[in-house]
């Protein structure tokens, strides 16, 4: 029997190329989309980082950690929306224990 909700977290990478607008644009978008589709627990902005690598030739990402609690078909989902967006560096979905 499948679990009905678990609990996840969603790293994601914001390019510094963005404007200080778009990137609070970006976190409230993806925010929106948890708070539709699970129940956000958080949103903690870790701000801008020096990444350990490059990645398209930049240097410096802004960090942002959501945790939240939904259907185990909902991660998919998300992620296939922060890869085709613009402006996303990198971004992993997790499963908290």
């Amino acid at each position: 029997m499948a679990k009905a909700n678990e609990n996840y977290e969603a790293m994601v990478v914001i390019s510094t190329k963005q404007s200080e607008e778009e990137i609070k644009a970006l976190v409230e978008k993806f925010a929106d989309i948890i708070k539709e589709n699970a129940t956000l627990e958080s949103v903690d902005e870790w701000g801008k980082r020096v990444l350990a690598y490059e990645i398209n030739d930049e240097t410096e990402g802004y960090y942002v950690l959501y945790t939240f609690n939904g259907v185990p078909s909902f991660p998919m989902e998300l992620e296939r929306r922060l890869n085709i967006t613009d402006g996303i560096l990198r971004s992993l979905v997790v499963a908290r224990a």
